[in-house]
């Protein structure tokens, strides 16, 4: 693939997406969405890579939504019918385009209105010191809809409305999205790529079937309402059972156990 908008890196089983348009904040036009749609749908297929990272270039923002470059300002320009709208975000999400391995979202600087898609489709989230998050969205004259519903999983409700209806008013820091629970880890700014493609290494290094059907799992216990999962339980087992499978995992534990440092 030729990218225009995204950088593209893939070593030891770990890919690296970078949303590469730092002079605007990284915001998401036709052609960045249409990439990660490609880079998406081409990771499902792709067995090298066993983890991914999503970060933005630059230091002042992980991404800022739609470019408003391509929002309509007249009513010439305007058109919408509810019946038929296609919504931009679905194109980006990783989770939108089926690829169903490890996504860990990096953010540096600011994550605002559409970067809760990729947010919202990413398996965790670890920031930088510098990360701040908010949506501007009704200081602009539009609803938040789709942002906030993907968030609604990931944020407390009253975190959640307070952010929705400040606008550009107020940003959350990194350290507070830390407390709320949407953020895993914080660190320092020019240590994020680092601990963010460590973590996605160590990931990679674990056997794949046994990671997909777990993450497959834990997202439909979010989706799904409650017993539905657990009714499902055998089918997601046998995702990744196998007498192989097993028999490498005793081996692991019976020679190779790893002393993991703790970070939490």
């Amino acid at each position: 693939m030729q990218l225009d908008t995204l950088e593209y890196e893939e070593s030891d089983g770990v890919a690296v997406v970078t949303l590469n348009r730092p002079e605007v904040h990284n915001a998401f036009n036709e052609t960045m969405q249409r990439e990660l749609r490609q880079v998406w749908q081409s990771l499902r297929g792709n067995d090298a890579v066993r983890a991914v990272v999503l970060t933005g270039a630059g230091e002042r923002a992980f991404c800022t939504g739609i470019d408003r470059g391509e929002v309509p300002t007249t009513e010439a320009e305007y058109y919408f019918d509810p019946y038929t709208y296609e919504d931009p975000g679905k194109n980006i999400g990783p989770r939108s385009q089926g690829l169903w391995k490890p996504v860990i979202a990096a953010v540096n600087g600011m994550a605002a209105g559409g970067a809760f898609y990729l947010l919202g489709e990413s398996d965790f989230i670890i920031a930088s010191e510098n990360a701040t998050f908010f949506d501007p969205h009704v200081t602009y004259g539009m609803p938040a809809v789709f942002e906030p519903a993907l968030m609604a999983s990931r944020m407390p409700f009253g975190d959640l409305m307070r952010m929705t209806l400040m606008g550009t008013h107020e940003r959350i820091s990194a350290r507070k999205a830390e407390m709320m629970g949407m953020v895993t880890q914080v660190v320092a700014a020019g240590e994020l790529s680092q601990v963010a493609r460590g973590v996605a290494a160590t990931i990679a290094t674990q056997p794949p079937a046994a990671v997909q059907a777990s993450l497959r799992t834990i997202w439909a216990t979010r989706d799904a309402r409650g017993g539905q999962v657990t009714e499902l339980g055998n089918v997601f087992l046998n995702l990744a059972m196998s007498v192989e499978a097993l028999g490498q995992g005793q081996e692991t534990f019976r020679n190779r156990r790893p002393e993991p440092p703790t970070v939490r």
